[in-house]
């Protein structure tokens, strides 16, 4: 055998080798998401396997490049002390920047189509892809993945996943961050209804949160609305089966909207939006931020993941990397805990979440329902962040109530009120001096072991969150409380700053954060009174932190004073 033919054979085996490396799992494979969610969530129940031929939507999120660039780019445009402020990317410079390499998308197309992969689709960013598989197609695909059909949640959804870990081949190891579709179960809504407060008489109090209410308490005058001439817009986010109704909102502007002027529907609906009943959740997000940000032109991206193998949140992001033009501000009322999340989700979102700050978006994110939170880890108690809500490209929400819950007065802490440090994400520098303010000043530190001192801290602002009036499904519903109220009122009254900021020829806000901490709450009302719920044991005794004066990991910087909030945002 010559020299030459024996050196080509070999070239020949290392390719089949590479090819075979591929496609057969074993000692070839790896698994992206080893720490995912292992334990069903309460309240789910499998009905069994999935029958082999059942149909699939799985989201394969494609590696990017330049994401350290990105991150530079988001701080220049965000901080008002860059000569980039303000000068913001366009969807095609994003994609420009993070699209996988030409041999990731090859490699992974590759892969998908020899499964028998069908209908795939991509984003503009061309960091996802989408396709439909058969089930046995898909753990085929994805060695280890055992699809059941779930049912759960107050609203007995119905989804597709998978309880066992999945596995990737070792060569796709550098181009694909996780496989959406398989493990994340929907977050239940934390939204709820309290009893009605008890009081002696009547003479000159409020029967609960309505927008009167809320323009009263934020100083927002029947002037302080749109104009109705600018592209000025405005978001909110509803999922999992979760509908407004347009005579809902019709019925809610009649009842309390008389006294500011106000648009009478939602501009434009973006994906799928339902006929089934209303959700309380997505009433309160357009009511309440179409009564905020009033006479401002609303959409609503609705991703009810009516097909039982999406994830609606997913299906969120993989819409803003799909759409040039797009509202300023977007209000979402969804979290998850830290701790329930893959590393590679987690991190892959922040990109994500990294991606709209660097286009000017302002994202707003309820900060949660559960106070501190609390979970065991190796029998001993720990604070559970949430996430998006520490993700340090986000605007976090906390909640307030009034001092006196019938009079529009001081607001203090609602114990409810999401907040702490987070586990994954490291300290952002924009808040490096306010939390450590905190740290060094605060007389109610829980205990150390709690907490993660070092991570970013959360939320930023907070509103009003106890008591409101929604209308959902024809009935004025009263008491109804959590961050989801207090997220789109923030949301709101943020969207009419864009408004005097446009009107003025200067770009929207964009991500807040930056400026937000530099100018230390300048035009915020500083909540310094009461603590949020944590962990029920003889430690912390179900204390989390304490407000304080400055910010703080329970109400941040605190709640909006509009004309103050508005000079303080208007320039430069």
């Amino acid at each position: 055998m010559t020299a030459d033919l024996q050196k080509g054979r070999m070239r020949l085996q290392t390719c089949l080798l590479g090819l075979l490396a591929l496609f057969v799992p074993g000692k070839c494979s790896y698994s992206p998401e080893p720490d995912q969610q292992r334990t069903l969530p309460p309240g789910w129940v499998s009905l069994g396997r999935v029958d082999s031929e059942e149909e699939l939507s799985l989201t394969f999120a494609l590696r990017q490049q330049n994401v350290e660039r990105l991150s530079e780019l988001v701080r220049a445009v965000s901080d008002p002390g860059s000569p980039r402020y303000g000068k913001y990317l366009t969807l095609e410079d994003v994609a420009e920047l993070v699209r996988p390499s030409p041999l990731t998308f090859r490699t992974v197309q590759k892969w998908l189509l020899a499964a028998g992969a069908r209908n795939c689709h991509s984003v503009t960013t061309q960091d996802f892809l989408t396709c439909w598989l058969s089930v046995r197609q898909a753990e085929l695909l994805l060695p280890g993945a055992e699809f059941h059909r779930y049912v759960g949640g107050p609203a007995e959804i119905h989804v597709i996943r998978s309880p066992r870990p999945y596995q990737l081949p070792k060569a796709l190891a550098p181009h694909v961050d996780f496989v959406g579709g398989l493990h994340r179960f929907p977050p239940t809504s934390s939204l709820r209804q309290r009893p009605e407060p008890e009081v002696s008489g009547t003479v000159g109090l409020h029967l609960g949160v309505t927008p009167s209410v809320i323009r009263q308490r934020y100083n927002l005058t029947a002037q302080d609305v749109g104009s109705g001439t600018t592209n000025n817009s405005q978001a909110c986010a509803q999922f999992l089966e979760q509908y407004f109704h347009d005579s809902d909102l019709a019925e809610f502007m009649r009842l309390f909207g008389g006294n500011f002027a106000h648009q009478a529907s939602v501009a434009r609906v973006v994906g799928q939006q339902g006929r089934g009943r209303a959700g309380i959740e997505a009433s309160l997000d357009v009511e309440y931020l179409m009564s905020a940000g009033a006479n401002i032109s609303t959409w609503v991206y609705s991703s009810p993941g009516r097909h039982e193998s999406q994830e609606p949140f997913l299906q969120w992001l993989l819409l803003l990397s799909n759409e040039s033009a797009l509202p300023h501000v977007h209000t979402v009322s969804y979290g998850d805990d830290e701790d329930s999340l893959s590393s590679a989700y987690i991190q892959r979102v922040n990109t994500e979440l990294m991606k709209a700050a660097a286009r000017g978006l302002t994202l707003l994110f309820a900060s949660g329902d559960s106070g501190a939170g609390c979970w065991s880890v190796s029998g001993r108690h720990q604070f559970r962040p949430s996430f998006p809500a520490s993700s340090p490209y986000v605007t976090t929400v906390g909640g307030t109530s009034f001092q006196n819950p019938f009079r529009v007065t001081n607001e203090i802490v609602d114990y409810i009120s999401g907040g702490g440090f987070s586990n994954v994400f490291p300290r952002p520098s924009y808040q490096e001096e306010a939390v450590a303010q905190f740290l060094s000043s605060s007389p109610h530190l829980p205990p150390s072991s709690y907490f993660s001192a070092s991570g970013r801290a959360y939320p930023d602002v907070a509103a009003l969150s106890d008591g409101y009036w929604v209308v959902s499904n024809s009935v004025p519903i009263p008491w109804v409380s959590g961050t989801s109220a207090s997220t789109p009122v923030f949301g709101g009254v943020l969207s009419l700053i864009n408004e005097h900021r446009i009107l003025s020829g200067r770009p929207p806000l964009g991500f807040l954060n930056p400026r937000l901490y530099q100018q230390r709450g300048a035009g915020l009302f500083d909540v310094t009174h009461g603590c949020h719920e944590s962990c029920l044991n003889e430690e912390v005794q179900g204390q989390g932190f304490c407000s304080g004066p400055g910010w703080d990991p329970v109400t941040g910087w605190g709640t909006p004073n509009f004309p103050a909030l508005l000079k303080t945002l208007i320039n430069p």
